[in-house]
């Protein structure tokens, strides 16, 4: 029932259409929501230690929002409960010289999944479309072709066995002003305000013109974005963790042979 939130190849995706604050895909309250995720976070977390004990599939989620979005908050509520040893997370800044002196997937490649493992990209490799492109920082031919590059990148990682979930936390500015404000007004929040997010803030026409154009011509059947609701935070988790389950479960994995006699073995 979460497929009304997949965004198919080649639609020209308009946000104003897409509600941030839709719950329209489960019947029931905030706390029948928190509960439904609660038992979907257990099915999530024995899935994961299956993909990591049968060690053959590789899964990548890239998680993709305004600022508040809910990028860290997803993280910490969906993968509640999992172990640490079979997921990683990637959390991609302001460029490095280093990274800066080679091409712009270099940094990014290094962290996609191993067999095994669930890499979390929190920001990705599609801010060199987003930030790159809203404050010119190359050429526009430059970032035009990186959507071509970026469905090649794409479909080489699928090719070679990853499984790639991209998920648009997709919140209005109504519900931004008012978790920036938080941080203002909540002492233990302060530290993640930055007066850098106001600015930020003042060119959203300018950020959903380019998230629009990223999610109309990179959603792919190998790699395909959600346009996850996120006003509603409970609701942002249960939506995901479900897609996640579904998915995983979708590999039919199986736990690897036991060794022969192991039934004869006697522990003194």
């Amino acid at each position: 029932m979460y497929e009304r939130y997949r965004v198919k190849p080649e639609t020209k995706i308009d946000l104003n259409e897409w509600d941030p604050a839709d719950r329209s895909a489960f019947d029931g309250e905030k706390a029948a929501g928190r509960d439904a995720t609660k038992k979907l976070n257990k099915q999530l977390e024995s899935l994961q230690e299956l993909l990591y004990a049968e060690g053959k599939h590789k899964v990548l989620i890239v998680l993709q929002a305004m600022d508040t979005g809910g990028k860290d908050g997803t993280i910490r509520h969906v993968f509640d409960g999992v172990n640490p040893q079979g997921v990683k997370v990637a959390s991609f800044k302001r460029p490095t010289p280093e990274e800066l002196a080679h091409d712009y997937l270099w940094r990014i490649h290094k962290h996609t999944p191993g067999r095994g493992e669930i890499a979390i990209f929190n920001r990705s490799h599609y801010e060199d479309v987003l930030v790159v492109r809203v404050h010119n920082l190359v050429a526009e031919a430059i970032w035009q072709r990186r959507y071509d590059q970026i469905n090649a990148f794409e479909q080489m990682l699928a090719e070679e066995g990853t499984t790639i979930l991209k998920f648009y936390l997709h919140i209005d500015k109504a519900e931004q002003k008012e978790r920036l404000q938080a941080r203002l007004d909540e002492p233990d929040k302060n530290w993640k305000f930055a007066k850098g997010d106001l600015a930020e803030r003042a060119i959203w026409p300018q950020y959903q013109e380019a998230y629009e154009v990223v999610l109309s011509r990179t959603s792919t059947p190998h790699a395909p974005w959600f346009i996850i609701p996120a006003n509603r935070k409970w609701y942002r988790n249960l939506v995901i963790s479900q897609i996640l389950v579904d998915t995983l479960e979708g590999l039919d994995m199986r736990y690897p042979q036991a060794e022969e006699g192991l039934d004869e073995i006697v522990i003194e």
